[in-house]
């Protein structure tokens, strides 16, 4: 008996068949898939308002102002149908979508929002759809906005005001489908302008666009049906999402708009890409706001300080430790600015006895302006929004520490040092609704906190400045990635001892330089943060220091406050190294083909972000689970008074 010919599988038809698998096809199938479920869940969750009789009865309600894009006319019943539902809702901003809002109007805002949980995330990023907004007076009185209602506006600087009143009415802000408001007459696309008041970056967001097109055409050629499926899934996502009797939104030409829509995605990005360029080339506004004559009069006073030399932004070299006296120091890491790539190289040392890292030379208050300026505020101001703005998770759980601690109701008065905008309080306020908020800062910041609510009082100014003025007066003071920006760390925790009221807790967040991680990337480690870090303390350290200052330790976390961006961190200061910001205005004039070079070097770093992404979250999982990760908290209470501090440094 003959025995059937079997097929001989070698590892190159095995990879051949592992190719003609549709796994492109069912991971764009799967993508498709949840972002359509996803639309649909979120368009389900925006409220209807109410029309007919009721709403033409009511009387016009005062105190609110609506402002409405241009060719935007909502009729009077709209109006106190509005305002009749912020006030029942407790509401303070209201964004209105049009009942014929277009399909992909549509299907943009509902990527980039959550109705559901929109309102009650005080740190979300205010998002609209552009066409008209309701605002109460107090709001705009608060955000010192004088604007003309009646005039229409441009529909970015509709978007850019909700995001400017979100800020100022964090849990009072949400958005309601109009039925009785239109669109206006002709179909309106988001242009590059509105994209960018969305926080968005025009130019790889029209890449991305494009590359994804693409993906789905060559998908559909090469893979046969599942690729068919995906293209088709795309392409029919418009009516998926809005489409049937029961949608609270009417497109008025969904099925033209759904038929089109392959053709009308490509000349959308091709459009947006050719806009983007062309505001790069030309030195409008972009995002950062810094153009034209902002840009040129940065520029200019770069261009003088740095004319006078750097030498008068460090102080001579120490030659002991500031923490223990020991003269055993070593170079622990040798950077340039790799935040920003301003000019100097700076040097962390570490103490052959206590393990304390520390910049060294360190810089003068002169050089500390000069490189803190830009980055929180300024040029850089939106970017580090946008980064604390993410943080909610980890303000939440900053604020769970107490709960162990304290009452039910939580602490009645907390003061948070190094507050910045204010973000964690405004977070905070979730966890413990009664607690009085104040905040601290050198920056202007605070001063904004305050005028948001986001904290109840701001002080700006040096900490220990305020330890006479504010003693006894706190039952929790914080410092979440402070004293590491401080010149003087003992100052500090002398200063918090005094404002905190006898049994007061001191809570405190620290970067941990015995991370495993500070020895995988060297000088690449985000933490290092040079140079704003001056001081880089072991958590041994700083229960000694809290000790001899009559606090007792509650509580200390490290995995909990490990901060998941190790290799981001190091694929981001590397693409700075490597390719620093042409448009910076500190930077010298850098010539075409060069600015080209470093466009492209940026470029081809995305896929790096992208595996910087997966390591993380791997790396972040191990920390939580086991040895902790590139900072630690801790909780230490005022019991009794201090006992001095025998070999603190001093």
């Amino acid at each position: 008996m003959n025995d059937a010919v079997k097929p001989i599988v070698t590892p190159r038809s095995a990879a051949r068949s592992a190719a003609r698998a549709p796994w492109v096809s069912a991971l764009l199938i799967a993508a498709l898939g949840a972002g359509t479920v996803r639309a649909r869940r979120r368009l389900g969750s925006i409220p209807v308002l109410a029309g007919g009789a009721a709403a033409v009865g009511a009387q016009r309600p005062a105190g609110w102002r609506l402002f409405t894009a241009r060719g935007v006319e909502p009729d009077s019943a709209t109006f106190r149908s509005a305002c009749a539902h912020a006030e029942r809702e407790g509401l303070r901003v209201l964004d209105l979508l049009p009942g014929d809002l277009g399909a992909e109007s549509a299907l943009g805002l509902l990527r980039l929002v959550d109705p559901a949980g929109y309102r009650d995330d005080r740190l979300a990023r205010g998002c609209g759809a552009g066409y008209a907004v309701l605002v109460a007076e107090e709001v705009l009185a608060r955000a010192g906005l004088d604007l003309d209602p009646g005039a229409g506006a441009d529909p970015a600087r509709l978007v850019t005001l909700v995001r400017t009143l979100k800020e100022y009415a964090p849990d009072a802000t949400s958005m309601a489908i109009a039925p009785g408001l239109s669109c206006g007459p002709g179909p309106r696309r988001a242009g590059a302008a509105e994209l960018r008041a969305h926080g968005l970056a025009p130019g790889p967001l029209a890449a991305a666009q494009c590359a994804g097109l693409a993906l789905l055409a060559w998908a559909s050629l090469r893979r046969g049906p599942w690729g068919k499926v995906a293209a088709g899934l795309y392409w029919l996502q418009p009516y998926a999402v809005l489409g049937g009797p029961a949608g609270p939104l009417r497109p008025a030409s969904l099925a033209r708009d759904t038929a089109a829509r392959p053709l009308r995605s490509i000349d959308a990005a091709l459009r947006t890409a050719i806009a983007a360029a062309a505001t790069t080339a030309t030195g409008e506004a972009d995002a950062d706001g810094v153009r034209g004559g902002d840009h040129r009069d940065r520029s200019d006073r770069y261009g003088r300080e740095l004319a006078a030399g750097t030498d008068r932004f460090l102080e001579p070299r120490r030659t002991d430790c500031p923490w223990c006296g020991s003269e055993r120091l070593a170079v622990r890491v040798t950077v340039p600015d790799l935040l920003q790539g301003k000019p100097g190289r700076f040097v962390l040392e570490q103490c052959g006895d206590c393990a304390h890292v520390f910049q060294n030379p360190r810089l003068t208050p002169e050089g500390l302006e000069f490189h803190y300026r830009d980055f929180y505020d300024g040029r850089g101001g939106e970017g580090a929004g946008t980064v604390f703005g993410s943080m909610g998770g980890t303000y939440r759980d900053r604020a769970d520490m107490l709960r162990p601690h304290v009452g039910a109701t939580g602490p009645g008065s907390w003061l948070d040092v190094g507050t910045g905008h204010g973000h964690f309080c405004n977070a905070a306020r979730s966890v413990w609704p009664r607690t009085r908020f104040d905040g601290l800062d050198m920056g202007d910041g605070v001063r904004e906190a305050e005028r948001r609510g986001w904290v109840d009082v701001g002080f700006q100014g040096q900490f220990p400045e305020f330890a006479a003025k504010l003693a006894g007066q706190y039952e929790v003071v914080s410092m979440y990635h402070y004293l590491e920006h401080t010149r003087d760390p003992f100052a500090e925790l002398d200063a918090a001892r005094a404002v905190l009221a006898p049994g007061g807790h001191l809570a405190i967040e620290l970067p941990d330089p015995t991370s495993r991680m500070a020895r995988l990337l060297g000088p690449a480690w985000l933490p290092w943060f040079q140079p704003q870090h001056q001081h880089l303390i072991p958590a041994a350290n700083l229960r000694g220091a809290l000790a001899e200052r009559g606090f007792t330790v509650l509580a200390e976390e490290h995995g909990p406050a490990h901060q998941g961006n190790d290799f981001l961190g190091a694929v981001a200061l590397t693409v700075t190294r490597l390719a620093p910001d042409p448009d910076s205005p500190w930077s010298p004039a850098v010539p075409r083909g060069r600015r080209a070079l470093r466009h492209a070097v940026r470029a081809a770093a995305l896929p790096c972000f992208a595996g910087a992404a997966v390591l993380d979250a791997v790396r972040s999982a191990a920390a939580r689970r086991g040895d902790g990760g590139n900072a630690y908290r801790m909780l230490a209470r005022k019991d009794h008074p201090a006992a001095g501090a025998p070999g603190a440094g001093r």
